[in-house]
C-alpha cells in the first residue's frame, strides 16, 4: 500500500470494551486479537504509582484486584458530552486532562493494532452511539468533535464516523440471502442505540446506504447504567444509603450514588471526599454501616465492588441462578446477593425505557422490523431480552457478535475512506 493511502481501520471505541478490526480483500472485517487471543480490550487503564507504569484491559483490571498502589479509570465514552472531558485529573501525582487519557488509550489500540498488521494504521472510520448524550443536540455534536479531537491527536491522518448500530448492520447483511427490515439492537456499556435498516445482498455493495435507513433511535442506557442501579439497590444500603440517623434523616446520598459510578468512583478517593465521610459517622445510628463505609473509602476498594456487582449481573443473567457479590472489602465474610428475578425488578424501569426506545424507532420507521439482531455485550442480558420479547412478541431475535460485530462493520466502512 503507498504512503498515499495509509491503511484504514474501523475502531469500536466502547464504554466498557473496545475493538479493532481491518477489511480483508473480499469487503468483510476481521476483528484483531489484541490482548493475547481476545479480539476486545476493556477500555481501562491503571495507573501504577510504584513504577509510574500504565497497564490496560484485563491487565489494568489484574493490577487493581491485586491490591496494589495506583489509579484505575473505566468507562472513558462516559466522560464524552459530560463537562469532565475539559477537565483534569490527579493521575502520578499530575494533574493530566481527561482528553490525554482517551489519547492515551486510542494510542494503545493503534499499537496493538499495528503489532497484528504489521503496518501502523492512520485512517479509520469510528463507531459512535446514535446519541452520547440524550436530548442535547450541542452537548452530542461536542462529544463527537472530542473524539475526533483525540483521534487525530493520536496519529489518525484522516477520519470519519459511523453510528455503531449502522455499522453492526453492515456486519449482519452478510449472512442473509433476501432483503429484509432489521433492526439493529446495539446495546452498549453506556448507550443503547436501535437502527430499522433494510438489508440485503444486492444492496452490500452501494456506497451510500442512507437511503436504506428507515429509522433510528437511541438512549443513554447501558451496562454500567445496570451495574449502577443493581450496586445501589444491593451494596450500597449495607454502607448505609437509606439509612436514617438519630434525627430521622436518612445518611447524606452522594456518596453512595458516586461510589457506584464507575467513572465517578475515583472523586471519593480524594483527602477531602475521605474528610467528609468521616463526618458522617454522626448521621448513622448504626455505626457498623459507616464503618464498612469507610473501609470502602480508606482502601479504594470503590472499583472492586463495582466490579462484584457486574460479575454478580453476569452470572445471575447467564447462570439463572443466584449469585454473590462480593463486600469483604467492606467486611470480612460479607456479600450480597442477587436472584434472577431480583435482577428484573431492580432493572425494571432501565429496561422497560430501553424497549420504549427501540418500539419508537418502529414507529419512526412506520414498519415492523422482520427480526432483531443483537449486538454489544449487554444485549445478552436475559432480562432485557424477555423485555424486548414482550415489547416485539411476534418478531424472531438474533444474536450476532456481541463484541466484535460493531468494529467489523467500522472495517467494512472503511471503503467510503
Amino acid at each position: 500500500m503507498s504512503a498515499t493511502s495509509p491503511l484504514a481501520v474501523g475502531i469500536d471505541f466502547g464504554t466498557s470494551n473496545s475493538a479493532v478490526a481491518a477489511a480483508l480483500p473480499d469487503g468483510s472485517g476481521r476483528v484483531l486479537a489484541i490482548e493475547g487471543e481476545h479480539t476486545t480490550l476493556p477500555t481501562a487503564l491503571f495507573f501504577h504509582d510504584e513504577d509510574r507504569s500504565t497497564f490496560f484491559g484485563r491487565e489494568a483490571m489484574r493490577h487493581y484486584l491485586a491490591g496494589e498502589e495506583g489509579r484505575l479509570m473505566r468507562s472513558l465514552k462516559s466522560l464524552l458530552g459530560s463537562s469532565l472531558i475539559d477537565e483534569r485529573t490527579a493521575v502520578l501525582g499530575e494533574a493530566v486532562p481527561f482528553r490525554d487519557i482517551v489519547t492515551r488509550f486510542l494510542v494503545e489500540l493503534t499499537n496493538r493494532a499495528e503489532k497484528v498488521l504489521g503496518q501502523r494504521p492512520r485512517r479509520a472510520v469510528i463507531g459512535r452511539p446514535v446519541r452520547f448524550v440524550d436530548e442535547d443536540d450541542t452537548r452530542d455534536a461536542a462529544a463527537e468533535t472530542a473524539l475526533a479531537d483525540c483521534a487525530r491527536r493520536a496519529g489518525y491522518q484522516e477520519l470519519r464516523f459511523e453510528l455503531e448500530p449502522i455499522a453492526a448492520a453492515f456486519d449482519y447483511e452478510r449472512r442473509i440471502e433476501r432483503e429484509q427490515r432489521i433492526m439493529v439492537v446495539d446495546i452498549g456499556g453506556g448507550t443503547s442505540d436501535f437502527t430499522l435498516v433494510r438489508l440485503g445482498p444486492d444492496r452490500f455493495a452501494q456506497a451510500d446506504r442512507r437511503g436504506d435507513i428507515l429509522a433510528t433511535s437511541g438512549v443513554h442506557i447501558g451496562g454500567t447504567d445496570y451495574d449502577r442501579a443493581l450496586n445501589l439497590a444491593r451494596v450500597m444500603p449495607l454502607l448505609g444509603l437509606g439509612h436514617r440517623g438519630p434525627t430521622g434523616r436518612e445518611v447524606p446520598s452522594t456518596v453512595f450514588f458516586e461510589l457506584a459510578t464507575w467513572h465517578l468512583i475515583h472523586r471519593q478517593s480524594s483527602p477531602a471526599a475521605i474528610r467528609a465521610a468521616r463526618e458522617l459517622r454522626f448521621s448513622y445510628t448504626d455505626r457498623q454501616l459507616h464503618q464498612r463505609l469507610m473501609e470502602v473509602l480508606e482502601g479504594r476498594h470503590g472499583h472492586r465492588l463495582a466490579h462484584s456487582v457486574e460479575a454478580a449481573k453476569i452470572t445471575a443473567s447467564s447462570g439463572g441462578h443466584a449469585a454473590a457479590i462480593d463486600l469483604s472489602a467492606a467486611e470480612a465474610g460479607l456479600f450480597a446477593t442477587i436472584e434472577p428475578p431480583e435482577l428484573a425488578l431492580d432493572l425494571s424501569t432501565l429496561l422497560n425505557r430501553v424497549a420504549e426506545c427501540a418500539l419508537e424507532c418502529a414507529r419512526r420507521a412506520g414498519t415492523m422490523p422482520d427480526a432483531l439482531y443483537l449486538t454489544g455485550g449487554s444485549s445478552a442480558l436475559q432480562p432485557f431480552q424477555a423485555v424486548l420479547r414482550k415489547t416485539f412478541p411476534e418478531v424472531p431475535l438474533v444474536e450476532g457478535d456481541l463484541f466484535g460485530g460493531v468494529a467489523a462493520g467500522l472495517a467494512v466502512a472503511t471503503r467510503t475512506l
